[in-house]
């Protein structure tokens, strides 16, 4: 961990490989803005293109493993993991109803075990160092999917998770659901401690997730915290039906070009999760 007095700021792009508009501003993104990660998404119609264009830049990007446990595909075949996905091989998308599942279900949670290991055997597979990982909509949030995240990951040499803690924003109303998931982060945090994984200390984008705009974005890395903050973004060139599908009200356009334009202060020192594990 870097000195406490240091501003990091690691910059983050999910959905690596859901759509090759979303490949196309990653790639852009790194080579000439910003960006330093992209979190993998190994079972998505764009993942071999982005693995393409990720070993293609070389250290210019790190990337992780976003791992699906919740509306996307599964890695497995549908009759391997019958109790957790659709015929059609796909997590379903009400997060209250998995989370039960998760939590109370031995069957699901044996099987949802097995998929988490093959998401990150797969992403071994590409042969991308693994720089950190994080889950689709969050979902390491519930322990059972952050414990073995944790525990699966360490076998395939994981060293750093994100974990959505966002401080308060000056002038912007929090809500009871705001800060009681801001609470509930305590647990994901302290489940990585125990298992030696590195954590941010904040995280600027949950708050305003899809509407990262170039204005937002160069305000807040102005007054970016002390210690290590992840922004984390949903960049692409364009919209196609996939991203129309699952995010029809996100400014994609609006958060590539956010990483393309921002000024990062002097005083910020640029990362990857690699920078700060050695």
């Amino acid at each position: 961990m870097m000195p406490p007095q240091d501003k990091i700021l690691v910059t983050v792009a999910d959905d690596f490989g859901l759509s090759p508009l979303v490949n196309a501003a990653v790639e852009q993104a790194a080579r000439g803005g910003i960006l330093r990660c992209a979190s993998l998404m190994v079972g998505a119609p764009a993942a071999a293109d982005a693995v393409r264009r990720a070993h293609a830049l070389g250290d210019a990007l790190r990337v992780g493993l976003h791992l699906v446990v919740i509306e996307g595909p599964a890695v497995l075949p549908p009759a391997d993991i019958a109790a957790l996905v659709d015929a059609e091989g796909s997590f379903p998308s009400d997060q209250v109803a998995m989370g039960f599942r998760y939590a109370f279900s031995p069957r699901v949670r044996r099987q949802l075990a097995v998929e988490i290991r093959a998401q990150f055997a797969a992403f071994a597979a590409t042969g991308l160092k693994l720089d950190h990982a994080n889950a689709h909509k969050h979902m390491h949030l519930h322990p059972v999917v952050g414990r073995l995240m944790l525990d699966i990951g360490r076998e395939f040499g994981l060293r750093a998770i994100r974990v959505p803690a966002e401080p308060a924003t000056p002038g912007v109303a929090r809500g009871l659901g705001d800060r009681a998931l801001h609470a509930w982060t305590r647990v994901l945090r302290q489940q990585a401690r125990r298992a030696g994984i590195l954590t941010n200390d904040a995280i600027i984008g949950l708050g305003a997730t899809g509407h990262m705009t170039p204005p937002r974005v160069q305000s807040l890395v102005d007054r970016l915290p002390p210690g290590v903050t992840e922004l984390y973004v949903h960049p692409a060139t364009g919209q196609d039906d996939i991203l129309r599908q699952h995010m029809p009200t996100y400014e994609h356009a609006a958060e590539f070009q956010a990483l393309m334009t921002t000024r990062v202060p002097a005083d910020v020192r640029l990362a990857s999760y690699a920078d700060l594990t050695g």
